[in-house]
């Protein structure tokens, strides 16, 4: 059982990704079950199969704690964290290849409190994988686009399993556009060289810093562009669980 993790900003593409992951699973006949991990969403473009909001509760929270909606996704998720038992239990229930596991839409309620540490060794660390959505309207400069690099790194040193460096959403941009993301993203001399000339003078060592960070954790690899309307890319994501798990080799159908 392989637990795949949708990871990102809000408005990246998680859910989304998650539902059409899920769709090209089934459309090749590969066992797929989807979690929902975050309890204030109202509307998800899947059925989940796995349901956090089953034990934890927005609305619930925000009123038995006189809570805003910000405080309350805090607590919200420290609960997930204490139900990691109960999640763990309930996937257990189902026999299946990919868990593909839709995180909270706030990326720091997962990679930055406890509750993606707390998930994350509780259900498999050994068989996880991170997917990080860069959404490809904010990285368009090289500047934008090396901060999305970060955070993709913080969100792996922080998790401490295997990343992968998802472009969801690429019907949104232009060709010329996403042509040069998934240059920056296979060429980091370029990737350099633009952010130099496009960077002021006083931030050049900062962008020098970023960069050599961004080299040590091997946060920088070639993107894989998805689309959650056409399916493109899910078979390049599919190739990149396999080569990571499987030594290239596909599961075995039953």
């Amino acid at each position: 059982m392989i637990f795949l993790y949708m990871v990102g900003t809000a408005g990246a593409g998680k859910s989304s990704l998650t539902a059409a992951f899920h769709e090209w699973c089934l459309n090749q006949e590969f066992d797929a079950i989807t979690v929902n991990l975050d309890p204030g969403v109202v509307k998800l473009p899947y059925s989940p199969d796995v349901d956090v909001r089953e034990w934890v509760s927005l609305n619930e929270v925000m009123k038995d704690y006189n809570l805003g909606p910000n405080g309350a996704q805090v607590v919200c998720a420290d609960m997930v964290a204490l139900n990691a038992k109960e999640v763990e239990e309930r996937i257990k229930e189902f026999r299946t290849d990919y868990v593909l596991i839709d995180t909270p839409g706030q990326l720091e309620l997962f990679v930055f409190r406890s509750t993606g540490r707390v998930i994350v060794n509780q259900l498999d660390m050994n068989h996880s994988l991170l997917a990080f959505m860069i959404d490809p309207s904010l990285a368009t400069t090289p500047t934008n686009f090396v901060s999305q690099l970060m955070l993709s790194a913080i969100t792996q040193f922080r998790i401490g399993i295997p990343l992968v460096n998802i472009l969801s959403k690429i019907d949104i941009v232009d060709k010329d556009a996403l042509s040069m993301i998934t240059e920056w993203g296979k060429n980091p001399e370029k990737l350099y060289r633009d952010l130099m000339v496009k960077s002021p003078s006083m931030y050049y060592q900062l962008s020098e810093g970023m960069m050599a960070v961004i080299r040590e954790m091997e946060a920088h690899t070639a993107l894989i562009p998805t689309s959650n309307e056409t399916l493109e890319g899910m078979e390049d994501l599919y190739t990149a669980i396999q080569n990571l798990f499987m030594g290239g080799e596909d599961l075995e159908k039953e």
